[in-house]
């Protein structure tokens, strides 16, 4: 038998409290309630079925709002000879459930969080409740009326959009009614939510160096904070020969995209600040709200979007601050498709976490190219004091051993070799993936990223490019799709 999870909950017989399980399996993923089984496991089996089965019907009934008899179904199952009642109880499209008796309040409104059923926090409620409305923020009516445009007017009209009563119809932000809706609120100079971006020292938050806050219409937030972390993106000059290159901490690309974003995603029925926060190893972004309901975070890498704000978007897309819905991810990653380092992206019930990686910061630096240095084995440097990388044969043995961008020639003692010629990183990628090509038959988009040694993104971004080139083909669909060298390419 199955342990408690997310999904199951066992009872040794009929309690008063297995309504609060029903709520929280309807208001979450759904579940299902196991009478006469022990919470370790064990079945202890229900006596007197009849009679628990109609105290369930009743409870279900009589003390759960909305109506929930629906979404349920009691049946009876013999395991290990003794009789068991399950419920199993479906997600509800008329959420938030709760108790009759305590009312739309956390203390009537239940989750499931884990193996555990607990109280609805007051934003997971309001969350619920427009979900099922089926009304989104920026098309409810704002709570300020007495609004003005003046800043918003001037990203307009650089990029020579009406900005008029008609408009503002069009975009949404004027309702029906001839109110102004949430949308207006964001646009607005008095719109309520900031952006707050914090400088640390070092790698924690232990010391500030600097803080500010962003407020205004939310067009105007986008550009004085891209500004201002743009003031942090410092150069890092390095030269090679005759050839100066400049890299930034960060990819431009991706701070913009990324902040974004955090614009257009955020859930602006929460009060709560978006978070910025610029160490010396990288930067963070937090949003408030969570994925898209309908939408997991691997659909996010393949480029699949959700719209919450699509109003909103509808605007940058206008104003040309965004090209096109579903590719913010898959640009972030594309910046950084040259370093070691990839952006990590977390997400909770009610927030979505990036984070930039600094590509000069000592510990994230990619590896160095065009640089001449003798090695021993295992990997001990001789006549160089820059760790460069070792060999494939010995990289393979070792997985915190990089091997980019030389070429390697051997000296008598095979441990014992040189990386002198510099080969550009694209180049000397394609090579490995030709490679890899040539000694299968087919190979998978995990066989890439272990190749390669980078992320799920950024191997989707490499395969694409190599099909559009028609260098690959594919066959196959969802986890059976595999690739193969194009023989004509």
């Amino acid at each position: 038998m199955r342990h408690e999870d997310m999904h199951t909950e066992f009872k040794r017989e009929f309690v008063e409290e297995f309504k609060n399980t029903v709520i929280a399996f309807a208001n979450t993923e759904g579940g299902e309630i196991f009478f006469g089984i022990e919470d370790d496991g064990n079945v202890c089996g229900i006596q007197n079925t009849d009679d628990t089965i109609t105290k369930i019907t009743n409870s279900l009934r009589d003390s759960i709002h909305p109506d929930i008899t629906l979404f349920t179904k009691c049946e009876f199952l013999t395991i290990e000879n003794k009789t068991v009642i399950k419920l199993s109880v479906q997600k509800g499209v008329s959420r938030p459930y709760f108790l009759a008796s305590k009312g739309i309040r956390s203390a009537g409104v239940f989750v499931r969080q884990g193996a555990s059923t607990v109280n609805a926090s007051e934003s997971a409620i309001l969350q619920m409740i427009r979900e099922s409305s089926g009304e989104k923020y920026e098309d409810g009516i704002s709570p300020e009326q007495n609004l003005s445009f003046s800043q918003s007017e001037v990203h307009f009209k650089s990029k020579e959009v009406e900005f008029n009563d008609v408009q503002k119809k069009s975009l949404g932000m004027i309702r029906t009614d001839g109110s102004f809706s949430n949308l207006a609120l964001l646009l607005s100079d008095q719109c309520p939510h900031i952006i707050k971006i914090a400088v640390f020292q070092g790698s924690t938050k232990t010391l500030f160096k600097d803080r500010r806050e962003f407020s205004g219409s939310v067009l105007k937030q986008l550009e004085d904070a891209f500004s201002f972390l743009d003031m942090y993106n410092h150069l890092h000059a390095e030269v090679h020969g005759l050839e100066r290159i400049d890299t930034p901490d960060y990819p431009g690309d991706a701070i913009r995209e990324t902040l974004l974003n955090v614009l257009v995603h955020r859930d602006y029925a929460m009060q709560s600040p978006a978070l910025i926060s610029i160490f010396d190893d990288r930067m963070e972004f937090v949003s408030i709200g969570g994925l898209v309901s309908g939408i997991s975070y691997d659909d996010i890498l393949l480029g699949i979007s959700m719209c919450r704000n699509p109003r909103l978007s509808n605007v940058f897309y206008r104003l040309q601050l965004i090209e096109a819905y579903g590719t913010g991810i898959m640009k972030m990653h594309e910046g950084y498709r040259d370093f070691d380092v990839q952006p990590k992206i977390e997400v909770s019930t009610h927030a979505f976490k990036v984070t930039l990686p600094n590509v000069n910061f000592e510990g994230n630096k990619p590896l160095a190219y065009g640089t001449k240095a003798v090695y021993n084995s295992p990997f001990k440097i001789k006549d160089a004091t820059t760790e460069y990388s070792a060999p494939r044969q010995y990289a393979q043995n070792n997985a915190n051993v990089r091997h980019y961008g030389f070429s390697y020639s051997y000296g008598a003692d095979i441990t014992q070799y040189s990386a002198s010629r510099y080969i550009p990183p694209e180049e000397y990628r394609e090579n490995l993936l030709m490679e890899l090509f040539s000694q299968n038959e087919s190979v998978s988009r995990k066989d890439v990223e272990m190749t390669l040694h980078t992320s799920q993104a950024n191997a989707v971004l490499i395969l694409r490019k190599l099909l559009e080139e028609g260098k690959i083909t594919k066959t196959g669909s969802g986890r059976n799709v595999r690739y193969m060298k194009n023989n004509r390419s």
